[in-house]
């Protein structure tokens, strides 16, 4: 799934609010040098102007997005930027005044005060922020990994004109040639990851979030999309003409080219945040109920099994990104090593593996596993930002490496302690594929009001004992 990104002024929010403190303490000095306080708020007419300076200014930033690529600008253009800005606030402010026949109460000297020091104060605090974000941004880990797909003679001018734009939500870790076959090579630092016969491989058993596609044909650009939208990738291409292809699709920016973009879905940033804190919130309330949870069946679990409480296992979740997952633990402790003993009796038709009456779950594992008391540890997963409250069923790395392409589509989002196939009546599912529509339906029609009703499904899927997997 891909997120929409933020208009200017909401991405840059901490510029807006530092923009607005500097103003306002550039008021505090002004009003000391002309009037010979610090503290203008005593007084309720210039009190009442400093409520209106901050309105006035969230306006002119609104309507002028001064924050546009801040990022990228170097210190004389972010000079420029900021004696424009500062100028706007004050001549609003000025503008305020004579509108409402204001221009004698008020101390027009303290006003020009004010747009001299702001300049100096806005622009020392936009410059130490911003190299504080570009750091952070450079650093972070959780930036979406992109592959170019482009010919031989123009993918060093790709890779110069992504060189430019380093302060963005991705990196670009890796190339594919198209035209010929460069696998291994290192071309200006980034590695040369596959060919064009292997890869799709490449990308269905890798990390890969985002691909960019920067060919001279429209149909083999569109005919490569198609396959990896079905794999779940998000796919970018140099903008030539409107394609009818799929309907979730956005023009923007990347690196110095206008690009059109397709995924399974897109989703606003709004969205993307209710998101996280709903997970936030859902994942603190649960791990409080799993520390209950803990007092009541820990001893019970070692007193059947001994062992250690608590399951975790390497599960693949979004885009292939690895992880621990945790559960209580409901089987006997040889239960990996006795599955492939057990694997004929498999239900399911496909990558996954369930059995009635499982001989490797404990009692209390029948119990905890009936009522899902077994996958409340995953709310540790949840509030580490791993998985999420609604999304598709994590899978082990052994079920992962027999995927095929489409079923990769299944991971475009992060996993989820409940989905559509968990209140979908899964005891009833025997066919993967199943499995994967369900998930490809939860992901292309994606939105905050299926996952509070999924969520709502899943308590009552719950408290009638038909969550055992």
């Amino acid at each position: 799934m891909y997120k929409r990104e933020k208009q200017s002024w909401l991405k840059h929010l901490d510029f807006t609010i530092f923009d607005i403190l500097c103003v306002q303490l550039a008021y505090i000095l002004a009003y000391r040098v002309r009037l010979g306080s610090f503290n203008p708020y005593a007084v309720e007419m210039y009190e009442r102007l400093a409520i209106v300076m901050v309105l006035l200014q969230i306006c002119v930033i609104f309507f002028t997005e001064p924050y546009k690529d801040i990022l990228r600008r170097d210190k004389v253009q972010e000079l420029k930027k900021t004696i424009v800005s500062c100028s706007l606030y004050a001549a609003s402010v000025i503008l305020y005044m004579y509108v409402n026949k204001l221009a004698e109460t008020y101390s027009r000297m303290v006003i020009g005060l004010m747009w001299v020091i702001s300049i100096p104060i806005c622009y020392a605090a936009r410059l130490i922020w911003k190299n504080y974000v570009r750091k952070s941004v450079v650093a972070k880990k959780q930036r979406s990994i992109m592959i170019l797909l482009t010919n031989n003679d123009k993918v060093e001018s790709c890779i110069r004109d992504f060189e430019k734009d380093r302060y963005r939500h991705y990196v670009v870790k890796g190339i594919v040639v198209m035209d010929e076959d460069r696998e291994g090579d290192v071309i200006r630092d980034v590695p040369v990851v596959a060919n064009v016969s292997n890869f799709m491989d490449y990308i269905r058993t890798n990390v890969v979030d985002e691909v960019f596609i920067n060919l001279d044909s429209v149909s083999a650009s569109e005919s490569l999309s198609e396959e990896l939208l079905e794999m779940g990738v998000i796919v970018h291409f140099k903008l030539m003409h409107e394609s009818n292809l799929v309907p979730t699709k956005v023009i923007e920016k990347y690196g110095d080219y206008m690009v059109l973009t397709s995924s399974m879905n897109v989703a606003t940033s709004s969205q993307v945040v209710i998101k996280r804190l709903a997970d936030i919130l859902g994942s603190i309330v649960g791990l409080i109920i799993t520390a209950i949870a803990f007092v009541i069946f820990a001893p019970i679990i070692k007193y059947q099994s001994p062992g250690p409480v608590f399951f975790r296992q390497r599960r693949v979740g979004k885009n292939g990104r690895r992880f621990w997952l945790y559960k209580f633990r409901s089987m006997y402790m040889d239960a990996e090593e006795r599955k492939k003993e057990l694997m004929e009796n498999n239900e399911m038709s496909g990558n996954m593996f369930k059995m009635e009456n499982d001989p490797r779950i404990t009692p209390i594992g029948r119990f905890i596993r009936k009522y899902s008391i077994d996958e409340l540890p995953q709310f540790w997963n949840v509030l580490k930002g791993e998985m999420s409250m609604v999304g598709t069923r994590p899978p082990t790395e052994e079920e992962f490496k027999m995927y095929e392409a489409h079923h990769r589509a299944r991971l475009g989002i992060k996993p989820g302690l409940t989905g559509m196939w968990q209140v979908s009546g899964r005891s009833n599912i025997k066919d993967f594929e199943e499995v994967v529509a369900l998930d490809t339906q939860y992901i292309s029609n994606w939105n905050l009001g299926m996952d509070i009703g999924i969520l709502f499904k899943t308590v009552l899927v719950v408290l009638k004992g038909s969550g055992a997997a």
